[in-house]
């Protein structure tokens, strides 16, 4: 599998760099569509059969490299060869906008191929040192993803920012293997499980949270999350889905392969990381609610989605190291579950906001209202999206959030000492829903609702339909996990099972029929509303109908400016979180009252951020300052700055001669 890999992502990007500009992202679809056709065939083999093994030689640098897909690797390889193929689909219309750059749709395009078989490569590498090189090859593709409008500053930025993070986490990665690899003489993953069942408790805990940092970086937890609001506004918005959909969920994926490599106490680790991942789903909602640009809103929502994950990782871990069936299962199964189901409506929401962006040239929400009328499919299509994300049935989002709930809610009714560490975790759950809404009616409202708030192009209209196509075909699975949740739970079984040791009974599963009959019961009350407003078309089909405005309560707004912007809408809860985050508002908020135009603008800024990375940066610029002296454009100093280093460099043996007799005459005294 691994060969027929190598070379389609070699012959298709060869082709890609030499074919017609018209042509190459037609063959980026038909790259990624043999590729994952490919690995989603073994990947299916292994979840309704065993494990998929290959070896390759290495060579001298990498030596033996086993190739493995078991369960938990076919999972992840399937979730992301659907939202990778809706990327490009969506990708091939959206980058029709940029006719004319033909060397970096090139560049684009290979690059996303070149990202799609790393990250499957990430999924069944074994050998630690390869398994570097391909995230490392994953980092610089996605850089370059990112970095696809390079004119623009702040696009540079934001990559450069995402790379240098990129590398903070292969840093950390390195060390962990550098480490193992020093005590068992083998880059290969199962020497990780070797090590810690040998070693003490404290160096396999300390060992999991160097790569637990590695990992976290990518996937985007908190305090490790400051890359991502950045990179995802700036990536053209099929690379925004992919990255959100899949890109962040390799750090899942190393995350879950190291906890089942470690065996030392899981309950600690569980805490450990559901404490992280409930501060991260608040912190990540917190700001997404508060966020005018529509792409960084939803960059901020991924965050407080790694957090709902990491709260089922961390209720499976405590559920292991407890020998608890149900936990165990509620936890993993709803953290791999909300894994795809973040996939599909994240990259849905993402689409929706490009095919917006590109209608109105803004992805500032405030300048934004009543495009439903304009673009009704798109508004649709979000509105499911931003349904399911809120955690509300009949849809995806519910099915995972109510079997974490659940395994939260069994946990408390144990009786165990760590009750309360479960019960703030439901109501952080719940604090995270509620806020969730409040930010989705917000988005939808202010963007698809009301009247324009601007001038919109005259041009405007709804994305064309190859376009919508990848948008309705993730919208089909949100719906269908919704409706029939046992069939995609029952995929799980054997993910699961790598965690439990355990062959999970049918009892397990009775959860899916709950979900199902509520999801029933939610579509049925749909399907009532849609028949009676027919039934009621139907009545009136041969009246007259008058058409009169609606009751205004009295007044009637006078222009679009009296409706509620994105900040007015929030204003109770800004206040709220205040002391939380950093706020900067407009310098000309204040004018006499004859001053025309007046405005007031607020921006919300991440306080971890500004700690973290702002303020050594400018430090570090303050310090660097102080030797500005030294440039200071004067050839003369130069060529001084050329005779002293050529002085000390001839200096220095003379003057560790002299420290060496020193040492010599002082040891005789």
């Amino acid at each position: 599998m691994s060969i027929i890999l190598v070379m389609t992502l070699f012959v298709f990007a060869v082709t890609i760099a030499l074919i017609r500009e018209k042509y190459k992202s037609l063959m980026a679809v038909l790259a990624v569509m043999v590729s994952s056709l490919v690995s989603s065939w073994v990947a299916i083999g292994v979840l309704t059969g065993d494990a998929y093994l290959e070896n390759i030689n290495g060579g001298i640098v990498f030596g033996h490299i086993p190739i493995r897909i078991d369960s938990l690797s076919a999972w992840f390889i399937l979730l992301t060869n659907f939202t990778v193929f809706t990327g490009i689909l969506y990708g091939r219309q959206y980058l029709k906008k940029y006719a004319g750059q033909p060397a970096n749709l090139s560049l684009h395009c290979i690059s996303y191929l070149m990202n799609h078989f790393a990250l499957t490569g990430i999924y069944f590498i074994q050998n630690g040192l390869a398994f570097l090189c391909v995230w490392e090859v994953m980092a610089l593709t996605s850089f370059i993803l990112v970095i696809f409008e390079h004119g623009k500053m702040e696009t540079l930025k934001a990559g450069i920012n995402y790379l240098i993070q990129s590398h903070i986490s292969i840093l950390f990665l390195t060390i962990g293997f550098i480490w193992v690899y020093a005590h068992t003489g083998s880059f290969v993953l199962s020497a990780i499980s070797r090590y810690s069942a040998l070693g003490t408790e404290a160096t396999s805990i300390l060992l999991f949270f160097v790569f637990f940092v590695g990992f976290a970086i990518k996937a985007g937890f908190v305090p490790f999350h400051t890359w991502l609001p950045h990179a995802h506004p700036a990536a053209p918005s099929h690379v925004s889905g992919m990255m959100s959909g899949v890109l962040i969920k390799a750090g899942i994926y190393g995350i879950l392969r190291m906890l089942l490599l470690i065996h030392q106490n899981h309950v600690l680790l569980g805490i450990i990381i559901l404490i992280i991942s409930v501060l991260t789903g608040i912190y990540g909602v917190m700001l997404a609610t508060v966020q005018h640009n529509i792409k960084r809103l939803l960059a901020y929502h991924s965050i407080e989605n790694i957090g709902i994950i990491g709260i089922g990782i961390g209720l499976g871990t405590i559920g292991r190291g407890l020998d608890n069936a149900y936990l165990t299962f509620a936890g993993y199964a709803g953290a791999l579950l909300h894994t795809l189901n973040h996939s599909l409506f994240k990259s849905l929401l993402f689409y929706g906001a490009g095919s917006v962006y590109q209608a109105t040239h803004t992805m500032n929400i405030e300048r934004m209202g009543g495009i439903i009328k304009k673009m009704p499919q798109t508004a649709v299509l979000f509105l499911i999206a931003a349904l399911a994300i809120c955690g509300l049935p009949p849809f995806n989002g519910f099915i995972s959030e109510f079997l974490i709930y659940s395994g939260l809610f069994k946990a408390v009714s144990t009786g165990h000492a760590l009750s309360p560490v479960f019960v703030l975790s439901i109501l952080s759950l719940a604090l995270i829903g509620g806020l969730g809404i409040l930010c989705f009616t917000k988005a939808f409202g202010i963007v698809f609702l009301g009247r324009a708030r601007s001038h919109y192009p005259e041009s405007m209209n709804e994305t064309n339909t190859p376009a919508l196509f990848p948008q309705y075909l993730a919208a089909f699975f949100i719906v269908l996990i919704g409706l029939f949740p046992r069939l995609f739970i029952a995929m799980l079984k054997k993910p699961v099972e790598l965690f439990s040791g355990l062959s999970l009974s049918e009892g397990s599963f009775e959860l899916s029929f709950v979900m199902q009959r509520i999801s029933i019961a939610v579509w049925g009350f749909v399907l009532l509303v849609f028949l009676l407003y027919l039934i009621r078309k139907f009545a009136t089909l041969n009246r007259s109908n008058t058409i009169q405005p609606t009751w205004g309560c009295g007044y009637t707004a006078g222009s679009p400016r009296m409706q509620y912007t994105a900040t007015s809408y929030v204003r109770t809860y800004t206040k709220l979180i205040k002391p939380l985050v950093k706020t900067n508002k407009g310098k000309n908020e204040v004018k006499p009252i004859n001053a025309m135009p007046s405005y007031s603008e607020t921006r919300f800024f991440d306080k971890i951020e500004s700690g973290l990375i702002d303020w050594p940066l400018r430090n570090l610029k303050a310090f660097l300052g102080m030797f500005r002296f030294l440039q200071n454009g004067r050839v003369q100093f130069y060529v001084l700055y050329g005779v002293v280093f050529i002085f000390i460099i001839i200096a220095i043996p003379f003057i560790l001669d002299v420290i060496q007799t020193l040492t010599y005459v002082l040891k005789q005294l």
